[in-house]
């Protein structure tokens, strides 16, 4: 068996998220379907397995998975088939043969997402299913200060949403940073960091744009921070606006080279 690591690219709107459901279309079902056809399988033998889950209208530009393969197949080889069976919002970027201990899950060292947030009055029909909307001024000065606090180790209980199984809320923000892009009417956040919880990000870009906007003070991170509760933080920003920008793995940053704890997954 071939190890193969996989990097791929989706537009989520019309997925249910990644993880394999039984009679919904998701981005393990249509790749565990597409590399079980090829290697003939009667059944669905082959297992794919992703570096984490992204739900339902998330988007990624580099998404991670693995699968052992039973024929041996060039890096070049694999990339024109898996691409010629995929469907037109789905893209491998790249592939690699891999040693047959690598896990795109347990070798992660860390991940890299986007938030976009479209700043028009109304919500814009071409930017609804890639962007969510945010129609209050921002102060850039009070977003960039809020985003400097969310960085370190922190205790993010405040910032999960329920339903997650994670024995740990502590994870580690290595950066945070925004970005206004004008001519596109765009506010763009970026967060990179050893692991993120359940609608994590989705939860922290509702805080820091309220904070931006005058609705929260600059001071209410350190708040949530303290008093570990989810329902101060309150609003959860669309699934459409969030991007899955890179995953990390040794060698890939050499200034944070550690993997996730595991009680972190």
């Amino acid at each position: 068996m071939i190890r193969y690591k996989i990097t791929v690219a989706y537009d989520g709107t019309r997925f249910s998220g990644f993880q394999r459901q039984p009679n919904k279309r998701t981005i393990e079902g249509v790749l565990t379907k597409i590399v079980n056809t090829m290697a003939k399988t009667p059944n669905p033998a082959i297992v794919v397995y992703g570096s984490g889950r992204t739900d339902a209208g998330v988007h990624a530009l580099a998404q991670t998975v693995h699968f052992d393969f039973p024929f041996d197949m060039s890096e070049q080889a694999m990339y024109r088939a898996l691409n010629s069976m995929l469907p037109l919002d789905m893209q491998v970027k790249k592939v690699e043969i891999v040693a047959s201990n690598f896990h795109a899950r347990y070798d992660v060292s860390g991940k890299r997402y986007m938030y976009r947030l479209d700043l028009g009055e109304f919500i814009d029909p071409f930017k609804r299913n890639y962007t969510g909307h945010w129609k209050y001024p921002v102060d850039m000065e009070k977003i960039n200060a809020a985003l400097a606090q969310l960085v370190g180790e922190h205790d993010f209980s405040s910032f999960v949403a329920s339903g997650s199984s994670a024995k740990s809320n502590v994870r580690t923000i290595y950066s945070a940073e925004a970005r206004l892009l004008t001519d596109q009417n765009e506010l763009q956040i970026e967060f990179y960091g050893n692991g993120f919880l359940y609608n994590m990000v989705r939860i922290l870009v509702g805080v820091v744009v309220q904070i931006g906007a005058g609705i929260r003070p600059v001071t209410d991170v350190k708040r949530l921070f303290e008093v570990k509760d989810r329902n101060q933080a309150r609003l959860t920003m669309p699934a459409s606006g969030l991007y899955l920008k890179r995953v990390y793995y040794e060698g890939d940053d050499p200034k944070h080279p550690v993997k996730i704890p595991k009680y972190q997954r």
